[in-house]
């Protein structure tokens, strides 16, 4: 993997030529600007991880340059100032700006390569610092021994070994993102940037900014795809697109560059796209809601992430390993869980998938009620008694289509928990352990109105 993209700026030929040989020598890629003009059209079209900026140029100087940056909010990468007569003055004032650091003409070339490689090793690990923060939680590990999760591992570590783009599926809850992020850990780009884009979560009319970065009076604010460079950028609840979008990002994904909201120059493009969806993509290219040629453009190599119902042998480890994690993590008292308790909620049938897993455990620490979870108080939690035999449904539910029966029990199981929380759908969300937009989608489909009713 190349070991970074320079930009160097210098009014001086002899100068540029000479720093872009060195750095190319040690495989870096450079391009070179003469002014501050093309240093600005060299960022919009691609930002470099680092600058070597001359203090001294006619028009406009570096420091300008630099304060331009720093007060648009552009300054997302190291900028190592240079100068042939620089004063304390101009140093103070290049840090105050966010300069990493500031060598002086003549150059040495031994001081100014372990500069840059200082400089950009600061740098990576200050946004791998940042991705920590962001990510604080188990998000790259797949739990389970059953041969499902087995196979999962297998396939995805296969999968890393190549480029490919991947679509993957699954029940909302179930963990296609860590199975995303578990993919990117092993693949030749896990040093580079992981990006997760939630695309229902984003209004339509800001979704392009968010994956194309915006220009807006000269500044610049990069999207995804620029923040995942050299790395992977997962879309997630990519079914979630509106039609304009969908166009625009095939057209990014064919061409391989794009062009910023508002802006003119072309971005190249240089990620790895896993796309993931909760719903049948396939179905939703025959009912005419989702572009056949986007859905064949993502769907490279199909990855299928199970229900918990699938695999539910592995709820005691998956138990185990939140406890752990939280008692060391978010500071939560670790408790042990008795056999009753383990055999009820390995039996439950987690319609909110791993992610209700994870609420319920959170919950259960939070609360505290001694040493040991019981099964009593796994039942309170969950607000159901116990495991519930096939004669205990009606018998018209057991006659019916699969489908047709799933949804009748959904509609109830939705309209009951409404009712019981007063209309509140966010707490009926955390309590089945559903995405809120999933969730509003899903009473649409069935029909329920989330208000109940007056008395």
């Amino acid at each position: 993997m190349n070991p970074g993209y320079i930009l160097v700026v210098d009014d001086e030929p002899d100068i540029r030529r000479l720093v872009q040989e060195i750095l190319e020598d040690e495989h870096y890629k450079v391009v070179t600007a003469e002014n501050a003009k093309t240093a600005r059209e060299a960022v919009r079209k691609q930002r470099p991880d680092l600058v070597l900026l001359d203090i001294w140029m006619p028009d406009t100087d570096g420091i300008s340059l630099l304060r331009e940056w720093a007060q648009s909010g552009n300054l997302e990468m190291p900028v190592i100032m240079i100068s042939g007569h620089g004063t304390v003055e101009t140093a103070v004032e290049a840090t105050r700006l966010g300069a990493y650091d500031f060598i002086e003409k003549p150059l040495s070339m031994g001081k100014l390569l372990v500069t840059v490689e200082r400089a950009l090793e600061n740098d990576k690990l200050r946004r791998e610092n940042l991705r920590l923060r962001r990510q604080a939680e188990p998000a790259t590990t797949l739990i389970g021994k059953s041969p499902l999760m087995q196979q999962l591992r297998e396939s995805i570590e296969r999968i890393a070994a190549t480029d490919a783009w991947v679509l993957i599926s699954g029940e909302a809850g179930s963990g296609k993102a860590v199975a995303a992020r578990y993919l990117h850990a092993h693949s030749g780009r896990k040093d580079a940037p992981f990006v997760e884009v939630s695309l229902a979560a984003i209004s339509p009319q800001h979704v392009a900014a968010q994956l194309f970065g915006q220009e807006q009076k000269g500044a610049i604010k990069p999207g995804s795809f620029e923040q995942a460079a050299g790395g992977t950028l997962l879309l997630n609840e990519i079914n979630g697109l509106d039609g304009a979008t969908q166009a625009r990002l095939l057209d990014a994904l064919e061409q391989k560059h794009f062009i910023r909201v508002g802006g003119h120059e072309t971005v190249e493009m240089d990620v790895r796209i896993i796309a993931a969806s909760d719903q049948d993509l396939q179905k939703a290219v025959e009912e005419k809601r989702f572009r056949e040629d986007l859905y064949y453009r993502l769907n490279v190599v199909p990855l299928r992430v199970p229900s918990l119902r699938e695999h539910h042998e592995d709820v005691p480890e998956l138990i185990n390993f939140y406890v752990n994690w939280m008692a060391d993590n978010e500071h939560l008292p670790y408790r042990k869980f008795t056999t009753g308790a383990l055999n009820l909620l390995r039996n439950y049938s987690w319609p909110g998938n791993v992610r209700e897993l994870r609420n319920v455990v959170q919950r259960l620490l939070i609360l505290n009620r001694g040493e040991e979870v019981t099964e009593a108080e796994v039942e309170q939690t969950l607000g159901t008694p116990a495991p519930v035999s096939p004669e205990a449904y009606p018998p018209t539910l057991m006659e019916m289509p699969l489908r047709d029966a799933r949804d009748q029990f959904e509609k109830a199981y939705l309209e009951h928990h409404l009712k019981r929380t007063g209309g509140n759908v966010a707490e009926v969300a955390r309590m089945s352990g559903m995405e809120r937009t999933h969730l509003y989608r899903k009473l649409k489909q069935l029909g329920v109105n989330p208000k109940p009713p007056k008395e």
